[in-house]
């Protein structure tokens, strides 16, 4: 079934600033805090520093609906331990570290 924006934009939230940090304690993720899920899942959705790509703050407003859909499948399937947060913050922070670089 196909979501629309709205319900989109609530799953985003919840998975970020609920799921996702409810979960870091038991699974001894790095992280812990909701800006940092939104940074590591971002980052993967743009392939890159998200700032750079997304236009306008907060993020999940400004991203295109096929971005979003992305980044909410992406949430849930690290949520179902499906996908590996830290290899996928490990990607997050070595873009970070390249952009810096002069």
């Amino acid at each position: 079934m196909m979501q629309g924006r709205v319900a989109l934009e609530a799953r985003w939230l919840e998975l970020i600033g609920e799921t996702l940090p409810g979960l870091a304690g038991a699974r001894r993720w790095p992280v812990r805090f909701n800006h940092c899920f939104a940074r590591i899942i971002l980052d993967q959705v743009c392939g890159g520093c998200w700032y750079d790509h997304v236009p306008g703050r907060p993020a999940y407003r400004h991203l295109g609906e096929p971005q979003l859909r992305a980044a909410v499948a992406l949430a849930e399937k690290v949520a179902a331990g499906a996908c590996d947060l830290v290899a996928l913050n490990a990607a997050s922070l070595a873009w970070r570290r390249a952009r810096r670089r002069p």
